[in-house]
């Protein structure tokens, strides 16, 4: 660090029902190179019914700059306002439980934060499978994959430092939440993207620095891929809705993809070559997820690049728009917000909170 005494840094960690990776996730920030007595850990837990609470009573047993803090409403956005609220740092940092982090992952970002004015930075995330089964080891590989998630450069990469829309798990200055304000509670996904945008609109900078790097657990099953992916989807048009806008030009690629296979499909009815045209799309995409997942088998094998052919589509379905927006108009009524403490009818919104 430039300055005499690094900034104190309070770390944040949301999580609930995290036993199977909370225990490595605690122990990669304890051995961070950050000064110890320039930190503390707040885990903020959402009423776990396993051995979340017990791994971090124990941890905290040890090491005194871990605190357990509880989360009534049991949602991350929740948490993080409470850890917030409850931090005593200089610099915030958002930690998620399914992350193991370098040595050097903390420091490299709060160096940044002070040597290029950032409001918000982040590193990149290095996927691992959840188990060494084909489809474990194919959405490790998809959640890194341009093909199955764009230009995040949060996981995809970047050459050197740049300047982003968004990004995960971000170290933040206090001011920015003063500036910006806390996360949106109603958001159980995308709380990130919407508070970045929120802080980029009142001036302020998120910056990705690819050489801070961390390695992210993905799903170990499809179900549990696609149930991720859905809540992202269900909503990012609430998020739309809340700014006033699509925040990147990159979340309208699937809505166009659907809505233009959907309109082939009905315009076939009165219009013959519309179905040649709609099988076409259809055929392109089929080829380039074959391609993709081809061109994994050299090095992975050829289970995993036969699973990769299923998880790329589950991917894609990353903004199902045409569900969500439906779903979202249906819940939100006339009113411009969507007010969770008004009983919902939409049964997907509600297993989300489960």
């Amino acid at each position: 660090m430039t300055r005499p005494n690094p900034p104190f840094v309070s770390v944040i960690v949301p999580c609930r029902n995290e036993e199977q990776h909370l225990d490595r996730c605690l122990e990669s920030i304890l051995a961070s190179d950050y000064p110890s007595d320039r930190m503390e850990v707040l885990v903020v837990d959402g009423m776990s019914s396993d051995r979340t609470r017990d791994i971090v009573a124990c941890h905290a047993a040890r090491n005194p700059m871990i605190r357990l803090l509880d989360n009534p409403r049991r949602i991350a956005p929740c948490g993080l306002n409470i850890g917030i609220q409850a931090a005593r740092g200089e610099v915030i940092v958002r930690m998620d439980a399914h992350v193991i982090y370098l040595p050097s992952y903390l420091p490299i970002l709060v160096r940044a934060l002070f040597e290029y004015g950032a409001d918000n930075v982040g590193g990149v995330l290095e996927t691992l499978p959840a188990a060494e089964t084909p489809i474990a080891r194919a959405i490790a590989l998809a959640l890194g994959h341009r093909f199955g998630v764009g230009n995040s450069y949060f996981r995809v990469g970047a050459s050197g430092p740049r300047w982003v829309d968004s990004l995960a798990f971000g170290c933040f200055r206090r001011e920015a939440f003063e500036r910006a304000g806390l996360f949106d509670e109603e958001l159980v996904r995308n709380q990130d993207d919407e508070f970045n945008f929120r802080l980029i609109r009142r001036g302020g900078r998120v910056l990705l620095m690819p050489t801070a790097r961390a390695y992210y657990v993905a799903r170990t099953s499809l179900r549990q891929l696609w149930r991720m992916y859905f809540q992202y989807g269900y909503f990012k048009p609430l998020v739309a809705r809340k700014v006033g806008r699509v925040m990147t030009l990159r979340q309208l690629v699937p809505s166009l993809f659907l809505t233009t296979l959907a309109a082939c499909g009905l315009a076939a009815v009165w219009w013959r070559p519309a179905a040649l045209a709609g099988a076409g799309i259809a055929a392109a995409y089929a080829a380039a997820v074959l391609a993709a997942s081809t061109a994994a088998a050299p090095r992975h094998g050829p289970r995993v690049a036969a699973a990769l052919a299923l998880v790329f589509p589950c991917c894609t379905s990353r903004t199902v728009w045409d569900s969500c927006w439906d779903c979202g108009i249906t819940c939100s009524g006339r009113g411009n917000r969507w007010r969770s403490s008004r009983p919902c009818r939409c049964r997907a919104r509600e297993r989300l909170h489960k």
